[in-house]
């Protein structure tokens, strides 16, 4: 008898324990059930408008073998005639940042060179859009539609983001339409890449890819933090590193290229190396931080503040200076007409100049007064804003005429003319000497982002 009591006890109990209320789901913490799921949701929803896609067409002109144009062969041969130009499409992304005006920030490569832009928004409108301004250097672009009902991404302070903060990366990734992934913050800061000429990247694990060029990097209130720009990675593919340019410096570059159409740079007139544990020791530093200026430009800003060779330049503004790319990034960024304040060592004391940043003094020459072979090149010694400022010696292409006989020779924007017929040219008059007559042809060596090539000019 006591067996069955028993029995029926413990059944008893076991109902009891196995009986839940019906309403209580499978898998779902009880403490979730009593208050909302956490969703992005609400915020993207204000934020996401403010993101655009943006498409391009570019017109290319396909090299011709010059037998194609000769009438007897193509009727000989029975050629047909091959196009002249082809079309390039491309897409990526950009960022409303004022409605009014209809000014969209985005990355310069989204659409350099392109003869047509069209922005297309979450509503489906699109429009076409013109160039305001942009700077290759940063790898910025500010382009502008003509669109009512259309909202700005607001705006945050990109310098009071941290490590492991979530951020939430908004684009157009391989042209699938707008597409929303988030992860953290993973580094700040992050310079000699060799992506841009000036680099000061925030680095993300939020997924980055194709087409999110351009796209915003928001914080989890909405704000604008960052322009997505590069990915690191196999096969252009997400691996979780990725890189947007802070909206801080996005919005300095952004402000002279709606007031000027450029980046008006200016120069502080220095040559500076890494600081390295030899030359500390050296200099008797201790901290092991800052950059050894090299050189002093004659009459330049820093001859003027009184910087000297072997200053130790630890702090700009009151930001540290840790190495060559950092001091090149707040000097790069002034604009003319500002001061900056300094903190340099000198023999083991600290001081503090002040120095009025100028605009570069260049000597500027057309390509055709040297020789005709390079007519529709201007050319100048390398100049302070360049990327290999301070690294190499030569004559920079400041700019060219696309169809010129310079263009034809293959020199481009840009390019730096390391030596001509085998001798070095760091300046202009070596660059005459070097080609003299040009009659039996010109060897140009030349650097050309992060590689080199030779041209033979006839």
């Amino acid at each position: 008898m006591k067996n069955k009591i028993t029995a029926a006890f413990l059944l008893s109990a076991l109902i009891t324990i196995i009986v839940v209320p019906s309403s209580v789901s499978a898998g779902i913490p009880i403490s979730l059930l009593s208050q909302d799921v956490p969703s992005l949701a609400p915020m993207l929803e204000k934020t996401i408008p403010g993101v655009v896609n943006i498409s391009t067409k570019t017109k290319i002109r396909v090299q011709e073998n010059p037998l194609f144009n000769d009438p007897f062969f193509r009727r000989f041969f029975d050629v047909p005639k091959m196009p002249r130009e082809r079309e390039s499409q491309s897409l990526g992304s950009g960022v409303i940042i004022d409605a009014d005006k209809g000014y969209i920030l985005t990355n310069n490569h989204v659409i350099d060179k392109a003869d047509e832009i069209t922005v297309t928004l979450g509503d489906r409108r699109s429009f076409a859009a013109k160039v305001i301004g942009a700077d290759p250097e940063v790898d910025m672009a500010v382009i502008q539609i003509d669109a009512d009902n259309i909202t700005a991404v607001p705006i945050a302070d990109s310098d009071a983001l941290r490590v492991g903060d979530f951020v939430v990366a908004i684009g157009n990734p391989f042209g699938l339409g707008q597409t929303v992934t988030s992860g953290i913050v993973s580094a700040l800061g992050r310079n000699n890449l060799g992506i841009e000429g000036y680099e000061d990247f925030i680095q993300t694990d939020a997924s980055i890819n194709p087409g999110n060029s351009g796209g915003a990097l928001v914080n989890l209130k909405g704000q604008l933090v960052g322009i997505n720009t590069a990915i690191l990675g196999p096969n252009g593919g997400n691996v979780g590193i990725g890189f947007a340019i802070p909206i801080n410096m996005s919005n300095d570059i952004a402000e002279q290229l709606i007031r000027y159409g450029e980046v008006r740079r200016g120069q502080l007139g220095i040559t500076i190396q890494e600081l390295t544990p030899e030359l500390a020791s050296a200099f008797n530093i201790t901290s092991g931080k800052g950059v050894v200026v090299s050189q002093v430009a004659n009459k330049s800003p820093a001859q003027k503040a009184g910087i000297k060779p072997g200053d130790i330049v630890i702090s700009v503004d009151g930001k540290p200076v840790t190495n060559v790319a950092e001091l090149r990034n707040v000097i790069g960024l002034q604009r003319v007409g500002e001061k900056v304040k300094l903190i340099v060592i000198r023999e083991g004391k600290e001081l503090t100049l002040t120095a009025l940043i100028e605009e570069p003094k260049r000597d500027k020459v057309e390509g055709s007064d040297i020789n005709e072979r390079l007519s529709g090149a201007l050319l100048s010694a390398i100049g302070p804003g360049h990327p290999l400022a301070g690294k190499i010696a030569g004559v920079e292409v400041l700019d060219i005429v696309a169809g010129s006989p310079a263009w034809h020779a293959g020199l481009r924007k840009g390019d730096i003319i390391v030596s001509a017929n085998r001798v070095l040219v760091p300046d202009i008059k070596s660059l005459e000497r070097a080609i003299g007559d040009g009659r039996g042809g010109i060897l140009f060596n030349i650097r050309r982002g992060d590689g080199a090539l030779f041209l033979v000019i006839r």
